[in-house]
């Protein structure tokens, strides 16, 4: 006989299989950050969104022709601007903030990447292969730190 559809494993009402079950595992093995704990990872994040609003206003406010090169002052303060909010965000361990961060890094191990395909020298090619490595550290060692947010936000305090 058929079990009914209710009682096959994995469906709604069933126990969870496979990789369901080892999901809910790291789920309740994750410890929410206690309060006032940045990991290393959530710092270097937030001190390079502040370092790349920097450079973004220097560059801004010393070429001395953005418009020729497809850019704007405006622009480049309004850039600034969001990832001064973004670092603000991820120093205050917002999920949203580290989640964007971990966008513009994917973004650019990708970018990296594909300058890897056409590199022409040496130099050229260790540096983005610096840039996909320690991107792609950062990149692992902050998904643990977002799961970490999430459990806090999950566990009523």
């Amino acid at each position: 006989m058929k079990p009914a559809r209710n009682d096959r494993p994995g469906r709604a009402g069933g126990p969870p299989i496979g990789g369901r079950r080892r999901d809910e595992q790291a789920r309740a093995a994750l410890e929410p950050l206690a309060d006032g704990e940045r990991p290393p990872a959530l710092l270097i994040a937030s001190a390079i969104c502040i370092l790349l609003a920097l450079a973004v206003i220097t560059a801004g406010a010393t070429a001395s022709d953005l418009g020729r090169h497809g850019g704007s002052l405006p622009g480049a303060v309004l850039l600034a601007a969001v990832l001064a909010v973004m670092a603000q965000g991820i120093y205050r361990r917002r999920y949203w903030a580290v989640l964007a961060f971990e966008a513009l890094l994917s973004f650019q191990i990708l970018v990296a990447s594909l300058a890897l395909v056409v590199a022409s020298t040496i130099l050229a090619a260790a540096l983005c292969a610096l840039g996909i490595g320690l991107g792609g550290w950062l990149f692992w060692k902050l998904v643990r730190v977002m799961g970490r947010i999430q459990a806090g936000e999950r566990t009523p305090r």
